[in-house]
């Protein structure tokens, strides 16, 4: 079925997350296969509103006056068009001379805006929204009532992904907005052809249209498998992936991609139960062939020429406009020097290239004869090793001998097993010794807690991973993973507290964390300052109060630390157990008011210092924050694993 030319719009609400939308980038492929314009957006919608009207305004006047750069002008247009101050009209046409019918076009573009006019005229035949966390509740909702007014119809609001399908009702009541939940794995779900999104290659130029950096570098991102065999009470995959596929076809695809935006250095799958499928021997042998085998290099491809050729076919304007500026401007900076680079710096000045205002595909295609060879001999053409992760996590309860020896014949780095309860000890322990046998040294885990764990659990998983790191030789860097809740109310935002924690506990964990940007690493002197040399001492720290904990080395060295352990250990039975339903809680305002007793009430005043009263000195912290930053920054798949709780 035909259909005439639509205008689509692909958002993902601001919040911070690692992935770029993997179902917005199948969808940019399935409206663009169908002749469709699109455009993806990330943030606030308000904001995007203004880029809309800007570029408009702008295209208006350079038809009235084609010999003005009003790219050059657009932050002042811009403002203008926000605060209609009359003043800026001067200083956007000081040198032109017709400005009263200029003029009247920028007063109209600013109350298109400020009359919120552009109500009336609906630009977009369909928005797609897609969502993630279920604790992005408020912004998500925010997103779609923002979009509300914008999409010419209401059914053709499409709102999807993880929130969507599991509060697909709370939603609906919401905003009136009945989502799309699960995969778009059939034709005809969208629209009355044979096409299935879920089977498209992603489009990866969507992800240059946007200023937000996803933290993965370059990588291929897809699935081997789809779905999990298990049913695991704090896990959405049964409602988001409720049938297993034990093989998705990859090959075809992963060409696709390699053609139209270069190799990739990194495989990240997301698969959720990869080896629980009877066909991970073909599975492995598909990476290998796809170029992922044992001590495999990859060469960045010249990007800049991919993005010309991507320019020249007008596969996305926007995108490689904004993507080859970046390219070059980063060129000029770090890769050319000397006479080089003023060469350089005067062909760009030339065709004015210099700034991404200036910027224009006309230029971009009249320069490249002459930048194309330059950034062809000077580019990093260094050769990187390239790494596969399964990001989701491996089963322990599926790992064998074969399959460890399979997974050792591909650059896994780092191979995560996921150890979600101590009654997974056995199978875990087994599984980490299979990894060290076959050479596999560098590790990493996802540690539910807050679920129906008992905090002394999380302390005995972690020692457990630093106990197996010392005795094998091996790193294991752990990721404590907080638990919230699948459905309902308390689903909508981060405040769950399971049957054993309490907020004070979440947050000392959170304390500790905070310095290392949740990596526990597997060192043993750090596990036992970070967590205590015992249970003991563990448990201790929980109650401690949460400016000692992350400046420690200030509060030692002041003696705080000291003399609130004093006032605690000296606690009567009965005391202690008082002052741990008031520290439990959380909230240390008012503490004259939270106890008679005066041995507790010098035990809380510990607890009204403030993080923000404490000036960032702390050595220790300083170095380890350092350490861990740079960590953090150069292997980006370890990054990938945060869940920014700890902030």
């Amino acid at each position: 079925m035909t259909h005439s030319k639509r205008n689509i719009l692909l958002v993902e609400p601001g919040y911070k997350n690692k992935y770029p939308p993997i179902g917005l980038m199948k969808l940019a492929t399935y409206h663009r296969q169908l002749g469709d314009s699109v455009t993806f957006y990330k943030g606030d919608i308000k904001k995007f509103i203004v880029s809309e009207i800007l570029e408009d305004c702008i295209k208006k006047l350079s038809e009235l006056q084609e010999n003005v750069n009003w790219q050059k002008k657009s932050e002042k247009i811009e403002s203008f068009i926000k605060s209609k101050r009359g003043s800026l009209v001067q200083e956007i046409l000081p040198e032109i001379a017709d400005k009263e019918l200029l003029a009247s076009w920028l007063n109209h573009f600013s109350d298109y805006y400020r009359k919120k006019e552009y109500l009336k005229k609906q630009k977009w035949d369909r928005i797609y929204i897609t969502t993630l966390f279920t604790f992005y509740w408020k912004i998500t909702i925010k997103t779609i009532e923002d979009c509300k007014p914008l999409v010419k119809d209401l059914k053709d609001l499409k709102v999807g992904g993880v929130m969507a399908s599991l509060l697909k009702d709370e939603i609906k009541q919401e905003t009136g907005i009945a989502p799309i939940t699960g995969l778009l794995d059939k034709p005809g779900i969208l629209d009355e052809n044979k096409l299935i999104v879920d089977d498209l290659p992603l489009d990866y130029s969507i992800l240059d249209e946007i200023d937000y950096e996803y933290p993965t570098g370059s990588a291929y991102f897809t699935f081997m498998t789809k779905g999990c065999t298990r049913t695991c009470a704090f896990c959405s995959v049964p409602k988001l992936e409720p049938t297993y596929k034990e093989k998705i076809p990859t090959q075809e695809k992963f060409n696709e991609i390699k053609e139209l935006y270069g190799e990739q250095q990194n495989l990240l799958l997301m698969d959720n139960n990869v080896l629980a499928s009877p066909k991970f021997p073909e599975i492995v042998q598909e990476i290998k062939d796809m170029g992922f085998h044992k001590g495999a290099m990859f060469v960045e491809p010249n990007q800049l020429n991919i993005s010309v050729n991507n320019l020249k076919k007008g596969v996305n304007d926007k995108a490689y406009i904004k993507k080859c500026h970046e390219l070059i401007s980063a060129f000029l900076d770090r890769r050319v020097k000397g006479k080089t680079a003023q060469n350089f710096y005067d062909i760009l000045a030339k065709y004015e290239l210099l700034s991404l205002s200036t910027t224009t595909k006309n230029n971009l295609l009249q320069s490249y004869d002459e930048i194309g060879s330059i950034y062809e001999k000077y580019r990093d053409k260094t050769p990187k090793q390239r790494f596969v992760d399964f990001n989701q996590g491996t089963d322990a309860r599926y790992i064998t001998e074969e399959y460890m020896k399979l997974l050792s014949e591909i650059p896994i780095n780092p191979l995560r097993i996921a150890f979600d309860y101590i009654g997974l000890q056995k199978i875990y322990t087994k599984a980490i010794n299979l990894a060290a046998k076959h050479g596999i040294k560098r590790l990493s885990n996802y540690l539910l807690f807050n679920f129906k764990d008992k905090p002394e659990d999380l302390y005995n998983r972690i020692k457990i991973n630093v106990d197996l790191s010392e005795e094998l030789g091996i790193h294991i860097y752990s990721f404590p993973m907080k638990y919230i809740p699948l459905f309902g109310e308390e689903a909508k935002d981060r405040q769950f507290v399971g049957k054993f924690w309490s907020k004070k506990f979440i947050r000392s964990i959170q304390s500790i964390s905070n310095v290392t940007r949740g990596i526990v690493p597997p060192g043993r002197s750090f596990f036992e300052r970070a967590y205590g040399a015992s249970v003991e001492e563990y448990r201790e720290l929980l109650y401690m109060p949460e400016t000692y904990i992350i400046y420690r080395k200030i509060f030692e060295e002041l003696g705080y630390s000291q003399e609130w352990r004093k006032l605690y250990r000296s606690l009567s039975e009965e005391e202690r157990e008082e002052a741990h339903s008031i520290i439990e809680l959380n909230e240390f305002k008012e503490i004259e008011s939270k106890t008679h007793n005066e041995r507790i009430h010098q035990l809380l005043v510990h607890y009204t210092i403030s993080r923000e009263e404490v000036k960032k000195s702390d050595s220790e912290y300083q170095s380890i924050k350092s350490k861990f930053d740079k960590l953090v920054r150069e292997d980006r798949f370890v990054d990938l694993t945060l869940t920014y709780d700890y902030e």
